[in-house]
């Protein structure tokens, strides 16, 4: 037995713009102590496909509220009722209604018209590790699984990662319950220092490839730092504005990927008011250094280039460092830890580019 260091804070409860709701139930902070090792925590690369259950209790969007409940007494779905899914005619997940809704509704009232739209599902093809995330993130106590066209095919609730459930006392269980499901999942991302570095060092050579590339960038471009020297006194501050703001924007789309597949769609949507945002930022930091330069080097050349070269290296990095993770989960790969370093190196390479194609243009 041990006791549980990571505590997560959450909510009291997920929004009516989450797509469920449910009532928060307030609890008395309390220590939670597991187990050693847990079974769940040995099958966590495991397609959810094979834990869910099949048969969760739907309705169709045509139905009443009467036809609803005499449809489910007729055929009883299998396991507990934590939500009520509709679907249409073809299977797909239309919205979610919540059991109080439908309990306590008049039996003529249409089910489209008690169904919240907006319903967060787990994609058929993500992992149990992968569905966590959904727990730890939505508070929801089950989601929906869905196949690529967006059809019912499953359903997983939160007892699927809490063997701990029985032992927790029925007024303590709505905020206890997904701490224990953020302790599965942290521990399940631990491992020997060994297996971290084998994880992590791979990525890291990005960094060490992107700064042999600045090296090799910066002797193609020697004629025109010999010519203007006062264009390496920047360098520093050029590179340090666009990785900031790359990695500021690789968080903001970390956080977004939480619970959501990307697509190409999607991505793109992001991409244009992300891009706009780098460039005010971009002019912004550019006017703040161009105006050093020219009160202390009064070279205007030199000016322009520091203007220019942050303010275009600043809007790609924030177009890198957003649609970066996207592609990395698109292609299966872990994102928290690729995203930082790709990223890094990558606007790196295109600000000094861009620095020193500028100063060629306007220098030489």
């Amino acid at each position: 037995m041990k006791l549980c260091e990571d505590r997560l804070s959450f909510s009291r409860g997920p929004s009516l713009s989450s797509g469920v709701a449910v009532d928060p139930v307030p609890v008395e902070p309390m220590e939670v102590v597991l187990p050693a090792a847990t079974p769940i925590e040995d099958k966590l690369d495991h397609p959810i496909t094979r834990h869910m259950r099949t048969n969760p209790a739907r309705l169709t969007v045509d139905q009443t509220v009467g036809e609803a409940l005499a449809a489910l007494r007729a055929v009883p779905p299998d396991g507990r009722i934590l939500y009520f899914y509709v679907v249409d005619g073809d299977q797909r997940l239309k919205g979610v209604v919540p059991t109080r809704s439908l309990l306590l509704s008049a039996g003529g009232r249409k089910v489209s018209d008690l169904m919240m739209k907006n319903v967060v599902a787990i994609p058929a093809g993500a992992t149990l590790l992968e569905a966590c995330e959904y727990f730890i993130l939505h508070r929801f106590l089950a989601f929906p699984v869905v196949d690529e066209l967006r059809r019912l095919v499953g359903v997983v609730d939160v007892d699927l990662y809490t063997n701990e459930l029985s032992g927790i006392d029925k007024s303590e269980r709505s905020e206890d319950l997904f701490q224990l499901i953020g302790v599965h999942y942290f521990e399940a991302r631990r491992s020997s220092p060994l297996a971290a570095f084998r994880r992590r060092f791979p990525w890291l050579m990005c960094n060490i490839g992107g700064g042999i590339m600045a090296a090799f960038l910066s002797g193609l471009f020697q004629a025109e730092l010999k010519e203007a020297v006062a264009l390496s006194l920047f360098i520093p501050v050029v590179l340090a504005l666009s990785e900031s703001v790359g990695i500021q924007s690789v968080s903001l789309a970390l956080q977004v990927l939480h619970g959501q597949r990307p697509s190409m769609r999607s991505i793109l949507a992001r991409l244009a008011p992300e891009l706009m945002t780098g460039l005010f930022l971009g002019i912004a930091a550019g006017a703040a250094v161009a105006l050093v330069a020219l009160l202390w080097l009064r070279q205007w050349a030199v000016v322009a280039c520091v203007l220019c070269g942050i303010a275009g290296g600043v809007t790609m990095a924030a177009a890198i460092g957003l649609a970066l993770p996207s592609f990395l989960r698109l292609l299966k790969r872990e994102p928290q830890l690729a995203a930082g370093p790709i990223a890094l190196a990558a606007s790196d390479m295109v600000t000094l580019l861009l620095y020193f194609s500028l100063a060629r243009w306007w220098i030489t």
